[in-house]
């Protein structure tokens, strides 16, 4: 019998509560041999910053891409207030940001059409991130990583996101941009009482947001 890895809020106010939890998922690629990960338990609290770390090629992508609904696992369940986030319709209440921006955008769409992908976004975030009105018509390769990586953001960031989970999203960013980004982040979270997973090698980083760190072993 495979122990599960459980990493709970020790403020959790019990099963139920407003929070994104995994029980029990595993995953493995078709035609694998080993699963990437097996038996994860996990509960992100509403309004709660926590780090997911590890080593490389310990499955931190796949689980948040699993958290977010982009893989379906081998076994268990995702869900937000209890919900499957699989079975969800529309807008999903966990939005995930990647680290390369290039690859989660259409590169035929001008900014304007990026942005407007999402039916929430948030006027405020979008201005709190310096978006300029002049890259709206422009299309993705004839802006910087860093103004593309806000488009990105913002689309994440809206009113409807309960959860955000950031895998490695600014490490490719000069660290003024970095610390722009994190700043709009956390005020978002904030205000909007929403959870953040942040997936990071970056201790200073991990230190500075995170009341707590989920280690992949």
């Amino acid at each position: 019998m495979t122990l599960c890895q459980r990493f709970r809020s020790e403020t959790a106010v019990g099963y139920g509560a407003v929070m994104l939890r995994a029980q029990s998922v595993s995953f493995r690629y078709a035609g694998a041999a080993e699963d990437v990960f097996s038996c994860i338990d996990l509960d992100i609290e509403a309004g709660e910053i926590v780090a997911l770390a590890g080593p490389s090629g310990r499955g931190k992508t796949t689980l948040a891409r699993v958290l977010a609904g982009f893989e379906k696992p081998s076994a268990g369940t995702v869900t937000v207030d209890d919900v499957p986030i699989l079975q969800t319709t529309g807008f999903s209440p966990v939005q995930l940001v990647f680290q390369h921006p290039e690859k989660a955008v259409n590169p035929r769409w001008t900014m304007r059409k990026v942005l407007a992908e999402s039916e929430h976004t948030d006027a405020a975030v979008v201005d709190s991130l310096g978006i300029e009105l002049e890259w709206l018509d422009r299309y993705p390769n004839e802006i910087s990583g860093g103004e593309l990586q806000r488009f990105c953001v913002a689309r994440a960031l809206t009113t409807e996101t309960r959860y955000l989970i950031a895998d490695e999203m600014t490490t490719m960013l000069d660290a003024l941009t970095q610390a722009h980004i994190w700043r709009v982040v956390t005020e978002w979270a904030t205000g909007q009482g929403a959870g953040v997973l942040v997936v990071s090698h970056e201790a200073p980083l991990v230190r500075r947001l995170c009341s707590r760190v989920v280690e992949l072993s």
